[in-house]
């Protein structure tokens, strides 16, 4: 698995050592710029995923800085420092395409809770390309959700109020595609009675979301590149054009790079959706998310059941990391789910999601192994229970701190002590 690769950049020494020390601590590749100039000619070797950086500095700002990678390096998440004292600094970070930003002092958990979540939302790109109206090429196994990434996009952009429309291009014959995303008059074929709006219409001013847009047919691929061009299409069987605003967003699980050499593929329409490309990379590859995922599954499965959250022992946590996850973060919501809804102990076991057989099983009442510590049952039900009220209050650590009956503090210290997620 590759290590998530992060650059510092801060003139101010102390500051740019003690966080490059402490993000290499916890596992993080870690290279420090004391200048943004310095910064530019390190990212083409380094292939930084996310980028750290003070806001004053001599020389090239921190927002000359994040402007300039917006421009060139959309794919590279920006988290901002700024001072304490400097409000609209941060709200001007956010607008010129900031990730998130952190206030001077740092706060050195707190930096670590911003990064783990821009990291494990955005994995590269999200927050940077939302920006941006620029088209977006998701690719990536199934099951690794391609949409999902879509639909952060598409929340964190300008138009996050407008509509978010998806088509499966792979669940639609082809003789029906092109009425269904470009709509039809009526009497444009047998059937069709009255008109009706596609999808583009109906995304108007938000994002479409093409996925597995690699089974679409070469005739189809044509008028596509001619929408994405001229930001116009035909509905079947009219006369005159109808424009249109919506943001593309296409996903596939196809090499589009070969299906090019073999003909299959347009390559004009390959080079119209590529603008900007973010790799889903497969749950194998990113195993150490894995507690992560599962606490944040496990949360979301048992609000939706109304069960309260079973603790998850160690050896079950450890034969998930280590499973290959054919079906990627699918399949691991799917396993999470099943075992929530048919454990009936205090504890999930191996038997619950589908490891080994010979433990206690669905249905079982039997205790947890002797060796499962009274203390460890208490802090895993703490852990799960927090986790499910952060989702339950749609991350709002405030709002999550009062349901607890905690302070605010207290919830950061088991937060951070549980390594949970806030959604």
């Amino acid at each position: 698995m590759t290590t998530a690769r992060i650059m510092v950049v801060d003139d101010e020494r102390a500051l740019r050592e003690t966080l490059a020390e402490h993000l290499s601590e916890i596992g993080y590749d870690v290279t420090a710029m004391e200048t943004g100039a310095a910064a530019l000619d390190e990212i083409a070797s380094f292939e930084p995923h996310l980028i750290l950086t003070d806001v004053q500095m001599p020389g090239l700002s921190g927002f000359e800085l994040l402007s300039h990678l917006r421009t060139h390096r959309p794919d590279i998440p920006v988290i901002i420092f700024t001072g304490h004292v400097d409000v609209d600094g941060a709200i001007r970070a956010m607008r010129s395409g900031a990730s998130d930003y952190l206030i001077k002092p740092l706060d050195l958990d707190e930096t670590e809770e911003v990064i783990a979540r821009c990291m494990v939302r955005v994995y590269k790109a999200i927050g940077a390309v939302a920006a941006t109206d620029a088209a977006v090429l998701i690719r990536g196994e199934t099951g690794t959700g391609k949409e999902l990434v879509a639909r952060a996009i598409h929340r964190s952009s300008p138009s996050a109020e407008a509509p978010f429309v998806g088509v499966n291009c792979a669940a639609l014959p082809a003789d029906l595609l092109e009425s269904e995303l470009f709509g039809h008059v009526r009497g444009a074929f047998t059937g069709a009675v009255g008109d009706r709006r596609g999808r583009f219409e109906a995304a108007a001013g938000g994002t479409l979301f093409l996925d597995e847009i690699g089974d679409t047919p070469l005739a189809f691929q044509a008028k596509l590149l001619r929408v994405l061009q001229e930001r116009e299409f035909y509905p079947v069987g009219a006369d005159r054009p109808r424009a249109t605003d919506a943001r593309i967003i296409a996903a596939t699980h196809r090499s589009l790079d070969q299906m090019v050499q073999e003909g299959s593929f347009r390559q004009d329409l390959f080079f119209r959706l590529n603008v900007i490309e973010i790799p889903v990379p497969s749950l194998r590859e990113r195993r150490s998310d894995i507690p992560l995922l599962v606490r944040f599954l496990l949360a979301k499965a048992a609000a939706n059941a109304g069960v309260t959250p079973p603790v998850v022992p160690s050896e079950v946590m450890q034969h998930l990391g280590e499973r290959d996850w054919p079906g990627n973060v699918r399949e691991l919501e799917n396993v999470v789910t099943r075992a929530v809804v048919m454990s009936r102990g205090l504890a999930l076991t191996l038997r619950d999601v589908g490891g080994d057989a010979s433990g206690p099983g669905v249905g079982d009442h039997t205790a947890p192994d002797e060796g499962f510590k009274l203390s460890e049952v208490r802090a895993q039900v703490e852990s799960q229970y927090v986790q499910r009220v952060l989702v339950d209050a749609d991350g709002n650590k405030s709002e999550a701190a009062r349901r607890l009956g905690i302070s605010r503090p207290t919830l950061n210290r088991i937060i951070r002590e549980h390594r949970l997620v806030v959604p």
